[in-house]
């Protein structure tokens, strides 16, 4: 795993500024502690630092081909690169170490842009072709490896692993995108393309850019896109859990390969024990994998991971996760993004990161799972709703469910099925609005109130719902569960699931690898019936019945708990100071955005025990941490 950073001449060939690419470099130090490289030559310019996980003696970059033509930085790691350099020495190309980089240069040589259509993996990377006088531009299919870019008004565009890298730049315009923070306050974190700088974007997953020196400058072009088409075969529940199992197992082997110590993280969840499990029977010797635990009973998945520890033999690490501590990294993780970031659960990620790293430069994960095979429990409700809705015309639902979501009062103290204000104001509205309703961290009716008439004109009548009616636009569904997965495949996945396991592992010079995500395994998943995706009113129906040799009933049956912090109870005790001084007492106060009286409305409602804001509240606490550490 590594970092990548790189300046080109859109408009000549202009001598490269050296110490910015140095700077730009050094950034991303924590990404590739064990070596530094730079390539220059007029009009380009690359960076790379180095983790080293395959070929340490070997693959240094940038790397070139033979003649110095091509050249390449890059991260992440190709699975099938064995079989690809067979496929290329076949065509005549001839390869100087063993490592999956030399790949890219010349399957760019042999294939051009359809090269990143022959990988299997993870991946940024940036291709510079002295003959074609071109930079191109690429990213994963599904974006588990960031890359992001920046056009200078100058002419020169910048490209780099994490924001920090661009933002070194005297040239970059720090401004912030009003659309960005709209979004941000909907999600959790700003959806790709966007970023929270107007004079950035992040590269989507599944699309390359290429930049021709002195051409038009084209928007990225889309080569692989998720498409939910139920496949023939799947007739047989039994024939189907071996095949899930079986292609599984084959991903986790794929993913095994490395020169370093490697290892797995384990929440005790269905997903990391399966990978765990499959991961002991590999035949590699014993599994080092690593846990973090937390005192409150509702959130500690400790039991169950101690469990699958023991039947594999697995060495076996845990740690406790204490809120004084992690209060403290606040800070550290709004550095760590360079955007605003609410998901709770990076604080506990980081701090697996930094267990795992002790013992292991490489993890698995098993994230992935509740997107491929439905198991998050918002879609039972989603599914409910979509019911109501297929029986009931818009013109009727808008105008009964508004008044009814008006006026239910909001009881989130009540059990699940007495809690319908949020159902009704989601009736209220159509497929697509009504599921961004169910996701988002702040709704809609309290950004309105959160934000000035002030900010709002900034806005323009825009809203965050937009990001995901674009994605809608292009999902080839036919089904509600199948519209809802794609949906989270292209915002919550790689907006906030993978960037937040990205940031967290880079900081401590870990890789992760997502075997689950592995896109063939997706493509395949996406072909299941529904029913095998969601029955009885869960998600995974079909992973479990894979999973039963190999994991207990309890822990394959027992409700989902996922990974994440008691932040409620929480932001009515220890963090409730840290809250009043980052709405009270600092940027966002000072910024003209915000609505003091709102905002302390929420935190007072909450600190009575009135109202769970719990999840809004975070979000107003790194907003401030970011503004924090982006004016330092």
């Amino acid at each position: 795993m590594c970092g990548i950073v790189g300046l080109f001449d859109t408009r000549g060939d202009r001598e490269v500024d050296a110490a910015l690419l140095a700077r730009m470099n050094r950034t991303l130090r924590h990404r590739g502690p064990d070596q530094e490289g730079i390539h220059c030559e007029p009009g380009t310019g690359l960076g790379h630092r180095r983790l080293a996980i395959i070929d340490l003696a070997g693959g240094r970059q940038p790397l070139a081909n033979e003649d110095g033509s091509v050249w390449v930085v890059y991260n992440g790691e190709i699975y099938n690169f064995v079989e690809l350099v067979g496929e290329l020495e076949a065509l005549g190309h001839r390869f100087a170490s063993r490592c999956d980089t030399e790949v890219i240069v010349h399957a760019w040589e042999a294939w051009g842009e359809g090269c990143v259509e022959r990988f299997r993996g993870m991946f940024a990377f940036a291709v510079w072709d002295r003959q074609r006088q071109s930079l191109f531009l690429a990213r994963d299919r599904l974006g588990i490896k960031p890359l992001y870019y920046t056009l200078l008004d100058d002419g020169w565009l910048l490209f780099a692993s994490e924001l920090k890298g661009l933002m070194v730049a005297p040239g970059f315009c720090r401004e912030l995108d009003p659309l960005a923070v709209e979004e941000y306050f909907a999600y959790g974190y700003v959806p790709d393309p966007r970023t929270i700088f107007r004079q950035s974007e992040k590269l989507p997953g599944g699309h390359h850019l290429t930049l021709v020196r002195g051409g038009e400058l084209r928007p990225p072009q889309q080569y692989w896109d998720l498409r939910f088409r139920p496949g023939r075969e799947h007739t047989d529940e039994a024939t189907a859990a071996v095949s899930l199992r079986e292609r599984l197992r084959e991903s986790v082997k794929a993913h095994l390969v490395s020169d370093v110590p490697l290892g797995a993280f384990l929440s005790g969840g269905v997903d990391s024990s399966g990978v765990v499990a499959l991961m002991a029977g590999s035949g590699g010797g014993p599994v080092t994998a690593c846990t973090v635990t937390f005192a409150e009973a509702a959130f500690d998945e400790g039991k169950y991971a101690r469990e699958v520890a023991g039947r594999y033999g697995v060495i076996h690490h845990e740690e406790r996760a204490e809120g004084a501590s992690l209060f403290g990294e606040i800070g550290r993780m709004a550095e760590l993004f360079d955007e605003p970031f609410a998901d709770s659960s990076a604080l506990p990620t980081w701090q697996v990161c930094g267990l795992a790293r002790k013992s292991v430069t490489v993890a698995l994960s098993g994230d992935g799972g509740d997107e491929g095979l439905a198991g998050y429990d918002r879609y039972g409700l989603f599914l409910a709703e979509e019911r109501i809705r297929s029986w009931l015309p818009l013109g009727i639902r808008r105008p009964l469910f508004g008044v009814l979501g008006r006026l239910y009062p909001k009881l989130d103290w009540a059990p699940r099925r007495l809690r319908g204000k949020s159902t009704f104001e989601a009736l209220a509205r159509d497929t697509v609005a009504g599921y961004h309703h169910g996701v988002s961290v702040m709704r809609e009716d309290w950004r309105e109130r959160l934000f000035t008439t002030a900010f709002k004109r900034e806005l323009q009548g825009y809203h965050a719902v937009e990001v995901m009616r674009r994605h809608a636009a292009h999902a080839e569904v036919d089904h509600p569960l199948s519209l809802a997965q794609y949906l989270d495949f292209k915002t919550f996945l790689g907006g906030r699931v993978l960037t937040k396991v990205d940031r967290a592992s880079m900081a401590h010079g870990l890789e992760v690898r997502v075997p689950v995500l592995d896109h063939e395994l997706v493509e395949w998943m996406a072909t299941l019936p529904v029913h095998y995706r969601w029955r009885d009113g869960g998600g995974k129906y079909l992973l479990k019945k894979a999973l039963e040799p190999l994991l207990s009933r309890e822990l394959l049956y027992r409700p989902k708990m996922g990974f994440s912090l008691p932040l409620s109870a929480w932001l009515r005790g220890p963090l409730a100071e840290r809250l009043w001084i980052s709405v009270c007492e600092g940027p966002m106060r000072e910024s003209g955005w915000f609505d003091l009286g709102w905002m302390r409305w929420m935190m007072d409602r909450h600190r009575q025990g009135r109202r769970d804001f719990g999840a809004a509240l975070w979000t107003l606490i790194l907003f401030d941490a970011f503004l924090r550490s982006v004016q330092r």
